[in-house]
Parts: C-alpha cells; sequence; structure tokens
C-alpha cells in the first residue's frame, strides 16, 4: 500500500542524479530523519537499516546481562553471548504478555538492558503506549536501560498515537532508547534506512561515531527528503492495511489445520495443529511458489509447529487462502 505510484515516479526522475552524486553525510541525515519523525536532530542517528545499529548497541551492551522475550527477532539475542541472556517466555498458547509480567518477572533478576519489541515478532503481540511508558518509569528507577522495538507500530490499531518518537517522552525517560526499521511500515527495504533515537545525547554521539560517514546511500537520503509530500498517502495506506488484515484473519480462521493467533503487526503467527508439520507446509507452499516462514524454527518455541504468514495486498492473500484450501 506504500510507497504510493507518484513518490516512486518522482524517485525514479531523479534517477540519473542520485546514481552519479554523493549523500550528504550524517549530520544532514540525522536533521532529515529528525523532521521525518518530528523529533531533535540530537535525539536521532540513522542506520543503513535497523541492522546496522542493532549491532551497535547491542554490542554496547556485550558484557551486562539483557533481558530478552521469546520468541524474537533473533538479530537481537545473535548478538549476545547466550550466558548474557535473561529469558521471558510466556507460559500461554499464544506468547502473549503485559508490561506487569515483565516487571515481576524482572524485579528480582539483575539485567542492564531490557529488550521489548512492540509489536513483537513473531506473535505481534503488542503492548500500549501507556503501559510501555509504565514500564519505562519501572526501569528508570531499577536502573535498567529499555531499548524499545517499534518498527512494527505503524499497522497497531489507533497507530497515529502509539509512537514513542517524541521528544518530551525521550526527555521523560532518558534511559529508555527507540529503534524504528524504515524498511518495514513505510516498504522500502532495499533503501536499507532505519533509526535509534534517545534523549540521552552523548549515547547518540557515541552510535554515529561507529557507523560509517556515508552509511546513507543518495537514494535513501531522497526517500528522506521527499516523504513530507506524501504523509497523507502513508495514512491513507496504513488505513487500508489494518482493513485488510481483519479481512484476512477472518479468512484464515477458516483453514481447519491453522490456529491463527491475533496480530497488531503486519504478519500472522500460526500453529500448524493437523495434516502437517510446519516444515512440511512450508515446504508444500514452495511447491505453489509461495514462500513463508517456518517459525519452529525458531528458538524457545518448545518444538511446536508454527508458520509465519505476511499479511500483503488482497490478491495475494486470497492467493494464500486459496492454496491452503487445496491443501
Amino acid at each position: 500500500f506504500f510507497p504510493s505510484t507518484r513518490m516512486k515516479d518522482e524517485l525514479r526522475a531523479n534517477f540519473d542524479t542520485l546514481l552519479t552524486e554523493y549523500p550528504s553525510g550524517m549530520y544532514v541525515n540525522s536533521l532529515l530523519a529528525g523532521k521525518y519523525f518530528g523529533i531533535k536532530q540530537d535525539f536521532v542517528v540513522v542506520g543503513n537499516g535497523a541492522a546496522e545499529l542493532i549491532k551497535v548497541i547491542m554490542e554496547k551492551y556485550s558484557n551486562g546481562k539483557v533481558g530478552i522475550i521469546y520468541p524474537t527477532f533473533d538479530e537481537y539475542p545473535n548478538r549476545l553471548c547466550p550466558e548474557q541472556i535473561v529469558a521471558f517466555i510466556p507460559k500461554n498458547a499464544d506468547f502473549t504478555y503485559s508490561a506487569d509480567d515483565l516487571m515481576n518477572f524482572y524485579s528480582d533478576r539483575s539485567i542492564s538492558l531490557l529488550l521489548l519489541i512492540n509489536p513483537d515478532n513473531p506473535s505481534g503481540n503488542f503492548i500500549p503506549k501507556h503501559d510501555v511508558l509504565r514500564l519505562a518509569s519501572w526501569c528508570e528507577i531499577k536502573g535498567i536501560r529499555l531499548l524499545v522495538d517499534e518498527s512494527f507500530v505503524d499497522f497497531t490499531n489507533g497507530y497515529a498515537d502509539n509512537s514513542l518518537l517524541h521528544d518530551e517522552i525521550l526527555m521523560q525517560y532518558p534511559s529508555m532508547m527507540v529503534m524504528k526499521s524504515i524498511s518495514k511500515s513505510y516498504g522500502v527495504p532495499g533503501l536499507r534506512l532505519g533509526i535509534f533515537a534517545t534523549a540521552d545525547s552523548k549515547l547518540i554521539a557515541r552510535m554515529k561515531k561507529e557507523v560509517s560517514i556515508w552509511n546513507i546511500n543518495s537514494f535513501a537520503e531522497y526517500y528522506l527528503q521527499i516523504y513530507g509530500k506524501y504523509e497523507r498517502d502513508y495514512a491513507r495506506a496504513c488505513e487500508k492495511f489494518i482493513a485488510e488484515r481483519d479481512i484476512f484473519f477472518k479468512e484464515l480462521k477458516r483453514i481447519p489445520y491453522l490456529r491463527v493467533i491475533p496480530s497488531q503487526a503486519n504478519y500472522f503467527l500460526c500453529e500448524v495443529i493437523d495434516k502437517y508439520s510446519s516444515a512440511e507446509l512450508t515446504q508444500k507452499m514452495i511447491e505453489h511458489d509461495v514462500i513463508i516462514s517456518d517459525c519452529g524454527l525458531k528458538s524457545n518455541m518448545a518444538g511446536r509447529n508454527f508458520i509465519r504468514l505476511a499479511i500483503r495486498n488482497r490478491n495475494d492473500n486470497l492467493k494464500l487462502i486459496q492454496i491452503f484450501e487445496k491443501l
């Protein structure tokens, strides 16, 4: 649903210039990212995708204990030694949890950093903003840094009010850090864009020294420059997506061998409860030229059969449903 045709046409029209000119560098790109998200330039660093920034921030905590909620986006724990990880695994079939669950679990465990992916990946679990801020207050008192990855937050119901990327919020919780991939909800993963934000200006300054001066290419920089003209297109795209997710959820629930877990992200985690294992179903879908994710391979899934399905447009989603029905 995004980027719009108009935006892609503008990028195409400037192809020759963008191909043959250097980007501006970190100072200008952090200025653009601050304008993009409405936060101070001094509070943000731009990455070549969130992955570049994840590497830098996790290496900073390479000696301390880190709270990780499983199942999770493996790029974070993969940057740590196994003995550093203090794992929280929800004790329910849908991998749901609340801010209170996390505070209760980590209250008597020594950690220097708590990672919260919200909505979570792959479960789609979402903790409302007011509860995340309660968790942030608790972390401030406990002396724990809180890293919130809100890469999927624009897919949530009421998305316009769910982001933590506001100057007043960042300043109120100086130990909180926010990671956001621009690839995910904005539909431009090929540009490799992500941001890291915090009111801890010393940490931001160190982060900027860790990444290359020209870590963002000219195409990505130009996208940041022109995005403001297409904000209304983006808002419409988010609304269209949420409506499509509701339709797709109802259709998936009719597949008898799948148990669909409600999600606030752009994917559904489904347990395969009959006929196939997750590996077998993944292979069956490849035979129909469709790739799904076999989440049975992820850490702490207790040997259960899970797949993750992306939510795409109406035609793609209908095609997927028809294949499931044939199977």
